[in-house]
């Protein structure tokens, strides 16, 4: 192997590794690493799959809990949450399984989000959406 190396020049090392893949000089591959960067990836597409859940749904809690400031801008911003998770499923399915487990912690960081951005401090404990209704574009949550 070279004297690039992961620690010290990533992309070279990325570009390295790539090339020993394609010409299959298996020899040389820095193995552990690749796996390690390949893990990685996969949480990346989990951490997106969380931040943007959050993101909706602290979007629904303003939506219902502050009903005279509802605008435009939120409505857009639950659609392109939705469209964009919508996306990030479509192209990694089996994270749709992680959904269901997650939905109670994410929900909590969504209160929190939810609490700094209006002051309020009246969302419910639990997540009160299922969801299908996270996930359905014509849902918007009723007043309180």
């Amino acid at each position: 192997m070279s004297l690039t190396t992961h620690d010290h020049d990533f992309y070279a090392w990325t570009l390295e590794q790539a090339h020993l893949l394609r010409t299959r000089q298996f020899n040389q591959i820095d193995f552990d690493h690749i796996a390690e960067e390949i893990e990685d990836m996969g949480r990346s597409e989990k951490r997106e799959l969380e931040s943007r859940l959050e993101v909706l749904i602290m979007h629904l809690l303003k939506w219902q809990f502050q009903p005279n400031l509802r605008s435009r801008c939120w409505q857009l911003t639950i659609k392109e949450q939705r469209l964009r998770l919508e996306k990030l499923l479509a192209e990694n399915p089996s994270l749709s399984s992680f959904l269901a487990d997650s939905l109670d912690k994410i929900y909590q960081l969504a209160t929190i989000s939810a609490e700094r951005e209006t002051g309020l401090s009246l969302f419910p404990e639990t997540c009160p959406y299922s969801l299908t209704e996270i996930f359905t574009l014509e849902f918007l949550p009723t007043d309180i």
